[in-house]
């Protein structure tokens, strides 16, 4: 696989985790197990039966708590922890033939794309689900399920498709990267929050 097929392909997977990573993987595996595609560098793995199972049940589960206001908002707050480090670990992975120094660049590219799509996913579905109607959500979540399987597909047949997408997603992400340091902060608000109210409980407990 020549450079920019492998670039596509290692960065366009690191974008597409931040938005559905069980996806991606599952997308990849089924691609590269069935459909021959040449996955590169370490990224072969992934047509392996048991990761292809692993990341098709997962995907399930995701597809159905993804319809949920509040169980989507508890989805996204857990996997801030989980889609932005796949997303690194899929960009250098697909480098794996390349000099170690380029995988390292495209572990820190990959990484900052997957934080960004999972930020502005994470962000504007918090906004989505104060909607008391359910559709919307659902109808989000349909739209993101249908951009990461496309995605994927378009980094595999049509990487330069894919690179202009990622280009003008970074665009798009820095106007709106306020919004998405914002939602963060409050993330890390809620776990500070979390810690104080365990502390107490704990002490709470202990004087009894």
């Amino acid at each position: 696989m020549d450079f920019i097929s492998t670039l596509a392909l290692g960065l366009g997977s690191a974008w597409v985790s931040g938005i559905n990573l069980y996806a991606a993987v599952a997308a990849l595996g089924l691609l590269g197990r069935f459909a021959n595609l040449p996955l590169p560098g370490d990224l072969a793995v992934l047509t392996n039966g048991w990761v292809i199972g692993a990341a098709s049940g997962l995907y399930l589960v995701e597809f159905v708590a993804d319809k949920v206001p509040l169980v989507d908002s508890a989805w996204d707050f857990i996997h801030t922890f989980i889609r932005v480090p796949a997303g690194a670990v899929l960009a250098a992975g697909a480098f794996g033939e390349f000099d170690r120094s380029l995988q390292v660049i495209a572990f820190l590219v990959g990484g900052t794309l997957a934080l960004g799509s999972h930020g502005t996913k994470a962000t504007a579905r918090a906004a989505i689900n104060t909607s008391p109607e359910p559709f919307s959500n659902i109808g989000a979540s349909l739209l993101e399920d249908g951009v990461a399987i496309s995605s994927i597909f378009l980094a595999a047949f049509y990487p330069v498709v894919m690179l202009i997408v990622l280009f003008i997603f970074t665009v798009l992400a820095i106007i709106f990267l306020p919004r998405i340091f914002s939602f963060f902060r409050r993330q890390i608000a809620r776990i500070r929050a979390g810690k104080k109210s365990w502390s107490e409980t704990a002490r709470s407990t202990s004087r009894r």
